[in-house]
This record gives C-alpha cells, sequence and structure tokens, in this order.
C-alpha cells in the first residue's frame, strides 16, 4: 500500500509483491546490464558525461511538457498517478519522477532526462491499453528510470534530431550516426531490460502480451491471439535464408525499440526462467551491493548469452556462423545452399549429385 502527499492510502487493485532495495541488475538484458557496468565503473564518467552534454535542451524539455502537456497528479488522471506511485512502490524507487500525457494519437511512452528522469506517455497510449496493460507500461518506465536510462536515452534523441540538421554535411553527418547507431543498439537491449521491470511491477505476463499486441495490431483483441503472436516470433527468426538475415538486420538499425514480436517472446522465455522465479521468491540482487559489481562478471554473463543465442538461434546466419566456428568442412557448398536455398543440404540419393568424377557435392539450383 502507498501514501499520498495528503496522507490518504492508495490501495493496488489487487495485491503484488514488493522487492525493497532491488537492484536493476536483477532484471537487466545481459548486453544491456555489461555495458550499464562498465560505464558506471569508469572514474567521472557520469560527470564529463553531463558536463558534456550541458547543451541539450533539456530545461526546454522540461518547460515544454509543463507548458504544453497533462502533469499527472491527484487531480489530473489521478488513476495514473495511482499506478505510478504503486509502480515506485514496488521496485524501491525513492523519488517518484514527474510524469506528463502529452496530446498524440501515436501510442508511445519514454523516460528522459538528465538530472532527474521524468516519464512522458501519449494520448494514443492511454486510449489504447487497459489497466493492467498500462500498469507494465508504468511499470516498464519506472524500470528506465531506475536503470538510469534516461540520461542515454536523452542523448539518444538529440543526436538523432542532429543528425537530420547536419545530414548535408558528410563526414559530421557521418560521425554523429556511428555513434545513434551504437546508441540505439544499446537502447534495444535496455528496451528488453524494460519489460522485464514492466512485468516485475505489473506482475501479469498475459497484460503484457495484451500490451505487446496491441501496439503491433491494435485495440482489437479479439481478433488476436497470443500463441498465435508468439508463433510469429518463431517464424520471424526461423524463415528464410541469408539474404533474409541481412534484410532483417537493416530493417532493425534504424528502430530504437526491438519488433514487438521479438519482446513477446523474449519477455515470455524471461517469465518462465529460473532468475524470474527467484526474484518473486525475493532473491535478487540488492542496490547498496551495485558497488561491489564486478565488470569481469557482468561482460562473462553477456558473452555467455550471446553463445547461448547463437547456440540456439534459428536464424539463417547464426547457423552459418555456427558452423564456420565448428570449421564446418564443405563451407562454400554450406554458404551456397543457405543463401540460394534457404537451408541444409542433403547428400545421397536424390540430392542432385551428377556421379561425375565421384564428386558428392550437388548441382547447384
Amino acid at each position: 500500500m502507498t501514501e499520498s502527499p495528503g496522507g490518504s492510502a492508495n490501495v493496488p487493485s489487487r495485491d503484488r509483491r514488493r522487492f525493497p532495495g532491488i537492484s536493476s541488475r536483477s532484471y537487466e538484458h545481459p548486453a544491456d546490464r555489461s555495458a550499464l557496468v562498465a560505464l558506471r565503473k569508469l572514474s567521472g564518467f557520469d560527470t564529463v558525461f553531463k558536463t558534456l552534454s550541458g547543451l541539450l535542451p533539456e530545461r526546454s524539455l522540461r518547460l515544454l511538457f509543463l507548458s504544453d502537456s497533462v502533469r499527472v497528479g491527484e487531480q489530473q488522471f489521478a488513476h495514473l498517478n495511482d499506478m505510478l506511485r504503486d509502480a515506485c512502490y514496488i521496485l524501491d524507487l525513492e523519488k517518484v519522477p514527474p510524469m506528463y500525457v502529452n496530446q498524440d494519437p501515436q501510442p508511445n511512452a519514454m523516460c528522459i532526462g538528465l538530472d532527474e528522469p521524468i516519464i512522458v506517455v501519449t494520448t494514443g497510449l492511454v486510449e489504447l491499453l487497459d489497466e493492467e496493460e498500462m500498469r507494465a507500461v508504468i511499470g516498464h518506465e519506472v524500470g528506465h528510470a531506475l536503470s538510469g536510462h534516461a540520461v542515454y536515452r536523452t542523448i539518444l534523441l538529440f543526436l538523432t534530431n542532429l543528425a537530420l540538421k547536419v545530414a548535408w554535411i558528410p563526414l559530421g553527418n557521418v560521425a554523429i550516426m556511428a555513434i545513434v547507431t551504437a546508441l540505439r543498439e544499446w537502447f534495444r537491449k535496455s528496451e528488453l531490460s524494460a519489460d522485464r521491470a514492466g512485468l516485475l511491477v505489473g506482475q501479469d505476463l498475459q497484460a503484457s502480451m495484451r500490451g505487446l499486441m496491441k501496439l503491433a495490431g491494435g485495440n482489437h483483441l479479439h481478433e488476436m491471439n497470443v500463441d498465435a503472436f508468439l508463433k510469429q516470433a518463431d517464424e520471424y527468426e526461423a524463415g528464410g535464408d541469408l539474404r533474409d538475415s541481412v534484410l532483417k538486420i537493416l530493417n532493425l538499425l534504424p528502430r530504437s525499440h526491438p519488433f514487438t514480436t521479438v519482446r513477446a517472446a523474449e519477455l515470455k522465455k524471461w517469465a518462465a526462467s529460473r532468475d524470474y522465479q527467484r526474484i518473486m521468491d525475493g532473491h535478487y540482487p540488492r542496490r547498496d551491493e551495485d558497488k561491489d559489481t564486478s565488470v569481469s562478471d557482468s561482460f562473462r554473463d553477456s558473452a555467455a548469452h550471446y553463445a547461448d543465442s547463437v547456440r540456439n538461434s534459428k536464424d539463417p546466419l547464426m547457423g552459418l556462423v555456427r558452423d564456420i566456428a565448428g570449421g564446418a568442412g564443405d563451407l562454400g557448398g554450406k554458404l551456397r545452399d543457405t543463401v540460394f536455398r534457404g537451408g541444409t543440404r542433403s547428400d545421397g540419393p536424390g540430392s542432385g549429385n551428377n556421379g561425375s568424377g565421384g564428386s558428392d557435392r550437388p548441382e547447384a539450383s
């Protein structure tokens, strides 16, 4: 139960577990966590980073939302205010960030700010989601705040806008876009982390799944099915050939968020994991232990995650990477068949061997 500034109690609609002193390391995606731990361990990094970021129009952003959006509170969007305070209570975030509702039909939410995070949700999102779905989204944004993502998200927004303004300067644009691309790759991983935080706050996997489906297909739940939606993620990962693998990468590069089907599949996988169950049982890293975090351990966890991803991936490109790592004997034929046939070869009767010269390599189709 949370206490409002006036002393009245805001009782959650149902009992949910609380995680006192929880560290963001508990839910952070391995790739996200290793990057953040490394940054936090650099002596004076945050000070230098914020000094160099002094040109960012943070005060302007705050004034803009204050003057042209609706600030959530006890008298405005009170139900969102209750959800926000409840999310901060569950994740034990001491200072409740200001939250604004901005008029925009595009469903979206973000957590930005250099000195202090602020959360912004659009009217399109408020109108699209039900209470439990919205609770997961607000938990998602509070997770960003707890992880310290707001600073880097603000930098990304600024640099993206700057890249558009200097697009006519070839070298300047290339340099900025290189940084933007790297930040986007990190931010996509941070979104997977924040999805996990949203689940810890909402503690309703189906609501999280519904919210992601609505972001993909709109407010037509009667026309959608969670299992079928998740099958799309499997088909996306496994389908096609190397050309499709390259196209997937090119489609993803301009995006700040992972694809919704991929997010849903990742979240469901984490919800079924031992890590999630341990958190729900009250066994998780505490914030007061963050200073003792080992950078090498975090990078080791990240490397193990990527190795496991390559090992278990159904993507044709990852399959080729496994073959290269395993020293595939007929790599040229494997590459040709993966690119042009979208699958593996089969040698033996009926495989297309011409029988000449004792060669066991099938002819290209």
